[in-house]
């Protein structure tokens, strides 16, 4: 292994009253939902609002004075940058971020906000990371790579150190993966600390790059994914070894599911979690059968996620359980038409969230009209009883799906 045990002991020592003992706590309600034993690891608790910091930290305090003087440099797509930025200003050292143009502004923001300057280049991690070099080079920088070094795996490995310490008898340890820093870092602490323990791996579908790399297959890369924290390209030259030595397996998550997980993160364990963060939950909602009946350890690493963003997911999960629902009715363009369908609609307890009247599309009749309807709903079952309802009374309801249904 590239790192011991004994250095992964070092870094906590090193982190003690410098970043935060995170809590680590059961989840009866996600328990009763996967049919597993869930606890959660809040990371998304830490001053930036992610694992980063504990790599950070570890990383920038052990750089010599001369080193400190030079000025630090990092590429990220949001986390590593804010907690590079957050320690760099705690220890008076000068931090430059190169960011890729997609990431999302309240990342942005927040890394200006810590003090560092911030460079935005490309589409992804690997163009940054490119212009980082590019700039270190050209200024004598010390580069801090997000997950390819071995202070920043010692710094994330802490993480299961002490969630061993509060659930000893973890079953599985399910972990984000992007370019590996944090799987390699716990998958080193946990095995040494529980050798049984097995430890499951995350991607999300749209940057198979880790499983590419293990299992030899060549999955599309590439596309916007609601996981920017993890949507890397290329994985670590230091952590895929480790990855490949000690994790089971390495499960690949789709958009929807990852939606769900961050959504039941908010709605059932009242916590902010970004896309990435939600990961581990996402790979336990997909695959259910998997965990069922064990011990699961979730990381929740991260909860920086765009307002803007956590908005439009809450709504698609409301359509997906039908407690938001749309549909079109052909009705007579007459006056007074409307009034019946609000008072039916009210009669059966359904909420008038929108409603659109047309009437120039060519599929009308020339004396009818299209009206397009969405209404709040209790549950799926009371949506089914609005639709009835409007067939009986000769509306011809057709429903609108407006968001892709999931399973």
């Amino acid at each position: 292994m590239v790192i011991t045990l004994a250095e992964i002991e070092a870094a906590r020592k090193a982190l003690v009253s410098q970043v935060l003992r995170t809590p680590m706590l059961p989840a009866p309600r996600l328990s009763e939902l996967t049919g597993a034993r869930v606890h959660v690891k809040y990371e998304n608790l830490q001053v930036t609002n992610s694992f980063k910091d504990r790599g950070a930290f570890v990383k920038l305090s052990s750089l010599s004075a001369a080193e400190r003087e030079r000025g630090v440099i990092a590429m990220s797509a949001g986390n590593h940058a804010q907690a590079v930025a957050y320690h760099a200003r705690r220890l008076g050292i000068q931090a430059t971020i190169v960011m890729p143009e997609t990431t999302p502004f309240v990342k942005v923001e927040a890394t200006r906000a810590h003090g560092a300057d911030v460079v935005l280049e490309g589409d992804g991690v690997s163009e940054a990371q490119a212009r980082a070099e590019t700039i270190a080079g050209e200024r004598g920088l010390i580069f801090v790579h997000p997950y390819d070094d071995e202070r920043i795996m010692a710094g994330q490995g802490t993480i299961a150190l002490e969630m061993l310490e509060e659930v000893p008898d973890l079953d599985v340890l399910v972990v984000p993966i992007g370019g590996g820093g944090l799987i390699a870092g716990n998958a080193i602490a946990a095995r040494a600390a529980r050798p049984g323990i097995e430890i499951i791996g995350v991607e999300c579908a749209l940057y198979p790059s880790m499983r590419n790399a293990l299992k030899r297959e060549n999955r599309p890369m590439g596309g916007p994914t609601l996981a920017e924290g993890i949507a890397v390209k290329n994985v670590g030259a230091l952590t895929l070894p480790v990855v490949r030595e000690l994790v089971a397996d390495i499960v690949l998550v789709d958009e929807a599911h990852l939606e769900r997980a961050v959504n039941l993160y908010l709605t059932l364990q009242k916590t902010m979690a970004e896309g990435a963060g939600a990961a581990g939950l996402a790979a336990m909602l997909a695959d259910p059968a998997r965990f069922a009946g064990r011990n699961v350890g979730l990381i929740l690493c991260g909860g920086n996620i765009d307002p803007r963003i956590l908005a439009s997911i809450m709504v698609r999960e409301l359509e997906r359980s039908d407690r938001i629902v749309s549909f079109r009715l052909t009705i007579a363009d007459r006056p007074g038409v409307l009034g019946p369908i609000a008072s039916l609609l009210g009669q059966l307890g359904a909420n008038i969230l929108e409603i659109g009247h047309r009437r120039l599309f060519l599929d009308v009749p020339a004396k009818g009209a299209r009206l397009d309807v969405t209404v709040e709903a209790r549950d799926r079952q009371h949506a089914e009883e609005i639709l009835a309802a409007l067939a009986a009374g000769g509306y011809q309801p057709l429903r609108i799906e407006t968001a892709t249904t999931m399973d």
